[in-house]
């Protein structure tokens, strides 16, 4: 599999949007490794410190500021760089910022959709879009089984919702326009979702999220508060959804609408495991005393308690499946969250032996 991804993305053009982001920067570095064209659009990096710019893979890309709900910019970036591959990333991603600002949340990740496959419609050279959204789009009914594909939307939150709207918003568009009966089908511009979460992994610093809180904290010799130690979650290395996304572009790319629609990237069930249970390891593997305890006086706001999905359509119709387990995928993030206490200027160099290694796993 990982012979082939290099060929195919050697000097394709790829168009990344939120590249700046947690998962953005390890795709970018991902891509320029297998000699793909990158060029990256988004707003100034989420958080400070940010992977992005510790990482100064900044030089080796081409990259533009630009926010997706303007669609005028918008269209004028993707028409410059003409593209032959679009993987949508940039959106408001946390959930307790979705309750804090919603009206921002909604038209970044609804507005900002239609923005793109808007962008996408009036061009004729971009063969795959792949639209990431997250595993929060479904509508949870805390029931012990994975959400399929075909399971509806929902959300009950500000985020979630948005992101369900999103995948509707996809859904629509791939069947008006982006389909082998549609007047765009003579171009072949295939589109597809992909939905994952609970993603972990080195370079994650946004506030409210369970691996920067504990970092932040360890690194200042002090116990992390958590708001639901029992809250279950299907945790994955950032690298497992990453390497779903490129294969799906990949197949997108080389055939077409069979590949379009919503797709899920998600851990195998031994790594579905509560919050308590990854604070523990991740503590235990950090050499951090301090540990974490419950804080009654945190922010509450609705949570699912259990959500993970099925990936059986992508372990069947892509050959994808999680490598790590979710002690492996921690033990991983801590090794990287080390390397940015002693050594930060070898950041970069760290991430690319990390990705090295995982492409070892995938052959």
């Amino acid at each position: 599999m990982i012979s082939q991804l290099h060929k195919f993305y050697k000097n394709k053009k790829v168009l990344v949007t939120g590249h700046n982001g947690f998962k953005g920067t390890w795709l970018t570095i991902w891509l320029k490794l297998m000699g793909a064209e990158i060029c990256g659009l988004s707003v100034e990096p989420p958080s400070r410190p940010n992977f992005y710019e510790l990482s100064e893979i900044k030089q080796n890309i081409l990259s533009f500021h630009c926010d997706i709900r303007d669609l005028n910019s918008l269209k004028k970036i993707v028409t410059g760089c003409k593209p032959d591959i679009i993987i949508h990333m940039a959106a408001q991603s946390l959930v307790k910022e979705s309750y804090n600002n919603p009206i921002e949340t909604y038209s970044t990740n609804i507005m900002g959709t239609v923005n793109l496959l808007e962008t996408v419609r009036s061009e004729n050279n971009i063969r795959a879009v792949i639209n990431v959204t997250s595993d929060k789009c479904y509508e949870n009914h805390e029931w012990i089984w994975g959400y399929r594909e075909c399971d509806p939307m929902g959300g009950f939150d500000p985020y979630s919702s948005s992101k369900g709207c999103s995948e509707i918003i996809t859904s629509a568009y791939i069947r008006s326009f982006f389909n082998q009966d549609s007047a765009n089908a003579n171009r072949g511009t295939a589109v597809a979702s992909a939905r994952a979460g609970n993603v972990i992994g080195g370079g994650d610093f946004a506030a409210d999220r369970l691996i920067p809180d504990m970092v932040r904290a360890f690194l200042k010799k002090e116990k992390v508060y958590l708001r639901n130690p029992q809250s279950t979650r299907p945790w994955q290395y950032v690298l497992e959804p990453l390497a779903g996304y490129l294969l799906l572009a990949m197949k997108l790319y080389e055939e077409g609408f069979k590949f379009s629609g919503g797709w899920n990237f998600g851990p195998e069930h031994s790594a579905v495991r509560n919050v308590g249970y990854v604070a523990d390891k991740f503590a235990s593997m950090w050499g951090n005393a301090a540990g974490w305890i419950t804080d009654g006086s945190l922010d509450k706001f609705h949570e699912a308690n259990f959500l993970r999905m099925d990936c059986s359509k992508a372990r069947s119709l892509l050959g994808w499946q999680a490598k790590l387990g979710v002690d492996q995928a921690l033990e991983w993030t801590v090794d990287w969250y080390k390397i940015f206490r002693d050594e930060p200027n070898q950041l970069l160099e760290f991430s690319e032996k990390q990705i090295m290694a995982y492409e070892n796993l995938l052959k």
